[in-house]
């Protein structure tokens, strides 16, 4: 079968649920700021709940990328996504870069993900890299682990199969186009995102016009979201005319990341790949 069946473009709605842990990798300091960490604690307290609402009025499938951090001081959260029916992914263990851990940290840090995610009753099927900076062994390890694809590679608008020392994965190509970091984040203090607050107008902007284009090329659009940003009430909204859009347009269909990596494998014709190395 094809991957992409008979829709124009597959698309997926994925939520990296950071909260604090981003902030926490920079410097414990943080932490001691409660303006800054009140700030991430929005996404699992209200962000999720909201976005689960929207969800849920449209019957829509997601995926939410939860850090093992995550999991362990919002337990609650992770339960609740899993009880509307979502599927829940691993993003690391303390959301630290795996491209500035050695191979030692970097399993340590992948192994604490894991365990943090099944003490909440999950055995994760797929990955995103934290701030999407693999090193060149994380794909191995993730074969490893038994994980079936990942989310962080950028260099196709399409799945296809990913050749590792330890077997395939299947490769879902996000890119910073479409995320929300670039529109919406800013802290002071410790400095993140691009400094300018975008409304939301013209985030669903350029998301519309980018899913306009894929749908003409035959693409997976894979949109990534921190519900710490998205929950807000304005951004809801706008995700809401996107996403009326998309089914307006009658060629799209929603999948979860779960989803689109099982009809890839089922697709024999998608490229297979090694990492390039440089």
């Amino acid at each position: 079968m094809s991957w992409i069946g008979d829709s124009a473009a597959l698309a997926i709605l994925s939520f990296d649920v950071d909260a604090e842990a981003p902030i926490l990798v920079e410097s414990r300091r943080h932490a001691q700021n409660p303006a800054a960490m009140s700030h991430q604690a929005y996404g699992p307290l209200v962000g999720v709940p909201r976005l689960l609402d929207l969800l849920a009025d449209y019957s829509l499938p997601a995926t939410f990328f939860v850090p093992g951090v995550t999991a362990e001081r919002y337990p609650e959260t992770v339960e609740r996504i899993a009880a509307a029916g979502h599927e829940i992914a691993h993003h690391g263990g303390t959301h630290r870069s795996p491209l500035h851990l050695g191979e030692a940290a970097e399993r340590a840090d992948l192994q604490r993900g894991l365990a943090a995610l099944e003490r909440v009753g999950v055995r994760p099927d797929g990955y995103r890299t934290p701030s999407w900076e693999p090193s060149e062994r994380t794909f191995d390890l993730l074969v490893e682990h038994r994980l079936r694809y990942d989310s962080t590679l950028m260099d196709d608008d399409r799945p296809y199969v990913l050749e590792t020392a330890h077997g395939t994965l299947v490769e879902l190509p996000p890119h910073w186009s479409l995320d929300d970091w670039n529109q919406y984040m800013y802290l002071p203090e410790p400095r993140s995102g691009s400094g300018t607050i975008q409304p939301p107008s013209r985030a669903v902007e350029l998301w519309r016009e980018e899913l306009d284009g894929m749908r003409r090329h035959g693409c997976l659009f894979v949109l990534t979201m921190h519900p710490f940003l998205s929950g807000r009430p304005g951004r809801v909204e706008a995700l809401r005319t996107l996403v009326e859009h998309a089914l307006d347009a009658g060629d799209v269909e929603f999948v979860s990341c779960a989803e689109a990596a099982r009809r890839a494998l089922e697709d024999g014709s998608l490229p297979r790949r090694a990492l390039r190395r440089y």
